[in-house]
């Protein structure tokens, strides 16, 4: 990595970014918080493993597109790039579970539609991306194998066989998240159209609709011990047929094409994340505020003092690298912020843990229940720094770019 510029370091976000911030906080307040408790008593109400949809969700979403706080994400859509989007993001993150899906910010779908913006052909984009934008349907992305070391992409064995005009799938995967919720309709799959190709032309995505014979939603795996509504599911595909026009971009450019949807995907996480830092620190100084022990408030006591403190400086940190990040993005693009979007899908999580873990400690007995949201807030976290690349292979990135810089 190149020392960044005066220009990469304006992090300045624009005027537009400034109104909608404001909007959307206003949004946060008026109808997110308030409706989390709805949101919660309804998925406490159903099975485990019941994905059905709480009915405030739709209404969150009309209420955000009435707004004008649809779609941020996307640049052709919103109009601001990705150092204006992380401030926006960072808010979503404050209610990880309601925000980021009611403003059609949400994982997977939104990587899955910035590679149909990017990849797809017209009729493409007209039977998936247009109702993906409108929030109409949900989809999934399906990488990840159960049987291979999946953090290394070459690994995987899904096979792709073309039958004349059509492409057989056969392969099972897992962590597809998205698959379970019933408004899910599309898969994008990863596997092998080429096994004798060059290593990195091996592979090809393609877009398999979820009602296709031979694909089979084998179950929802818990997240420590916790289903989210849209699942993370195991999927085995046989003998499933799709037409070969379903080939995303072209045969062999799968492992580009998720290195593209990767890159921005990586950083939208450490965005959220930040936001749910941010929430933490928050109801960790309220309860030391408010708590009485040893004779007086928690903040008086000085070892709860340095953990608001330590708190503090690590997300401040933490959002610098993430906005340098994001701002290398939008003007030298995705492959020069690789180093830092890797740095940054390191240090994130882990300060977004600690500060979590912090509030837990500060919260006592109530820290590990589900009275407050940390619980959960940990458990996805922690989960975060395994996907979308474990921190071993991103830091072996940033290490091998500083290695070659020294040896240029």
């Amino acid at each position: 990595m190149a020392p960044p510029d005066v220009e990469t370091l304006d992090l300045r976000p624009s005027g537009r970014a400034m109104e909608l911030r404001e909007s959307l906080v206003e949004f946060m307040l008026e109808r997110v918080f308030p409706a989390e408790r709805d949101y919660e008593e309804y998925r406490r109400g159903v099975p485990p493993g019941d994905s059905s949809v709480p009915p405030v969700v739709d209404e969150l979403k009309r209420e955000a597109k009435r707004r004008g706080l649809w779609n941020l994400f996307l640049p052709a859509e919103s109009g601001i790039g990705q150092l204006d989007y992380a401030g926006l993001a960072e808010i979503t993150g404050w209610s990880l579970h309601l925000a980021p899906e009611v403003t059609n910010g949400a994982a997977p779908d939104t990587g899955n539609m910035e590679l149909l913006h990017l990849f797809g052909t017209e009729d493409q984009k007209e039977r998936w991306l247009q109702p993906l934008l409108e929030g109409e349907i949900r989809s999934a992305f399906s990488m990840t194998e159960i049987d291979v070391a999946s953090s290394d992409a070459s690994n995987i064995a899904t096979t792709i066989r073309q039958d004349g005009g059509e492409y057989v799938i056969n392969g099972r995967k897992w962590w597809s998240s998205g698959a379970a919720d019933p408004r899910c309709e599309l898969l994008i799959v990863m596997g092998k159209t080429d096994p004798q190709a060059e290593t990195h032309r091996q592979q090809s995505m393609v877009l398999v609709p979820r009602s296709t014979p031979g694909v089979t939603i084998v179950r929802d795996v818990p997240v420590f011990g916790r289903y989210d509504q849209h699942g993370h599911c195991e999927v085995l595909y046989e003998d499933a047929r799709v037409p070969v026009s379903n080939v995303l971009g072209e045969e062999g450019a799968g492992f580009a094409i998720a290195q593209a949807r990767l890159g921005p995907g990586r950083i939208h996480h450490c965005m959220r994340a930040l936001g749910a830092a941010e929430r933490a620190l928050a109801l960790l100084t309220r309860r030391a505020r408010s708590r009485v022990a040893f004779g007086k408030p928690l903040a008086e006591q000085g070892v709860v003092q340095q953990q608001i403190a330590e708190s503090r400086a690590g997300i401040d940190q933490a959002r610098l690298l993430c906005q340098l990040a994001a701002k290398t993005i939008d003007i030298r693009g995705n492959k020069a912020a690789a180093g830092y979007v890797s740095a940054a899908k390191v240090l994130v999580p882990r300060v977004a843990l600690e500060v979590i873990d912090r509030a837990i400690q500060v919260h006592g007995g109530a820290g590990v229940s589900d009275d407050v949201p940390l619980a959960a807030m940990y458990g996805w976290h922690r989960a975060m720094r395994i996907f979308d690349g474990p921190d071993e292979v991103h830091l072996r990135t940033i290490a091998r770019k500083e290695l070659r810089k020294w040896e240029a």
